[in-house]
């Protein structure tokens, strides 16, 4: 339709031009109008242009928004969250005991209203690095701390910015009740001159036909064991008339709390890292540099591939190249091993 509507006005141009000035200039010959016509259609291609981190088409001004990461909570206190669903990117992983944690990236839509928001992990923040990302926590571990001291990330935080830049939602309680918003994140970086825009490395994105000719084993449904309860599982869903992944904390699907919109997602990434409790609280340190085991569900298909560390970013590989996602929003789970992976029946 672009390119119709941009051939229908250059022929309207050129009619123009042939009434108004035939006396100066004379009809194009076949040659210099197919020259013109090409130039037409590389200008209509270039208007279209595609989220770094998704794949999908967004608006210009989008592409060059620094990206957010931001701690949100999945405590069932915390359940459903605000914001999840406009996430390009989501790390879930264990934090103290069986309880995991969201580390979510938005860079082509930061939402209204995102929470609740909980306390940093060191790994949460190396993490959020390989976006070059705005860090967004409120509390830290002792550790978290030290990194966020030393300025390893450019960062807001609630304990400093309680009741101002967070505010606390009154139908929960605490700790399970702070959020914060795109407007106080940007008042917040502007205050402290952090940048506010940023030139994106984009994801690697397979085309249509890529797409469409994908190979692996036919998994529909899976389910993610952190705990034997099902309150600490995820359990995911494809749905082949969406061509989409749903997403599910023990029976409740995964939506967002102010619309009431599912997430839907493309990419499904299981890795396994190894974990260790670093002191008597049970925090974990977890390694998220040596490479190893992974699970790639893409298009309602699995396939077993390896994940290395590239400047910081989680990535799938096979046959010692990257393997390329489906365009649309992509969920790392980070486990301590991949026997938590169970396929579900397949109806």
């Amino acid at each position: 339709m672009k390119f119709a509507a941009a051939f229908f006005s250059m022929c309207v141009f050129m009619s123009a031009c042939s009434n108004d000035e035939s006396q100066e200039q004379s009809i194009p010959d076949n040659g210099e109008a197919s020259e013109q016509i090409e130039e037409t259609v590389v200008e209509a291609v270039e208007e279209s242009v595609v989220s770094p981190l998704t794949g999908l088409e967004t608006d210009e001004q989008n592409i060059t928004q620094r990206p957010v990461s931001v701690m949100i909570n999945n405590h069932p206190a915390a359940r459903p969250q605000s914001g999840l669903t406009k996430a390009d990117i989501v790390y879930e992983v264990l934090a103290e005991g069986n309880i995991t944690r969201f580390l979510a990236v938005f860079q082509s839509d930061i939402p209204d209203i995102i929470g609740p928001v909980r306390s940093a992990r060191p790994y949460y923040i190396d993490l959020s690095k390989g976006y070059d990302s705005l860090y967004i926590a409120h509390g830290y571990s002792p550790d978290a701390l030290v990194k966020l001291t030393n300025g390893e990330v450019d960062s807001l935080n609630g304990m400093e910015y309680d009741g101002t830049l967070f505010w606390r939602a009154d139908h929960r309680k605490a700790p399970h009740n702070s959020y914060i918003s795109k407007e106080n994140i940007l008042e917040g970086a502007i205050s402290k001159q952090y940048e506010v825009a940023a030139e994106v490395e984009p994801f690697e994105f397979l085309s249509e036909e890529e797409v469409q000719n994908l190979e692996g084993d036919h998994v529909n449904k899976f389910v993610i064991k952190y705990d034997n309860s099902q309150t600490w599982q995820a359990t995911y869903e494809y749905n082949q008339t969406d061509k989409v992944y749903s997403r599910y904390s023990a029976t409740q699907q995964t939506v967002d709390l102010e619309s009431n919109d599912p997430v839907k997602l493309s990419n499904i990434f299981v890795v396994e890292m190894d974990h260790n409790i670093v002191d008597g609280y049970g925090r974990r340190g977890i390694d998220l540099k040596s490479g190893g085991k992974a699970l790639l569900l893409q298009n309602g298909l699995m396939q077993e591939v390896e994940w290395v560390n590239e400047d910081g970013r989680i990535l799938p590989v096979k046959d010692g190249n990257i393997v390329k996602f489906v365009p649309g929003k992509t969920w790392i789970n980070i486990v301590p091993n991949l026997d938590m992976f169970l396929i579900q029946s397949q109806e």
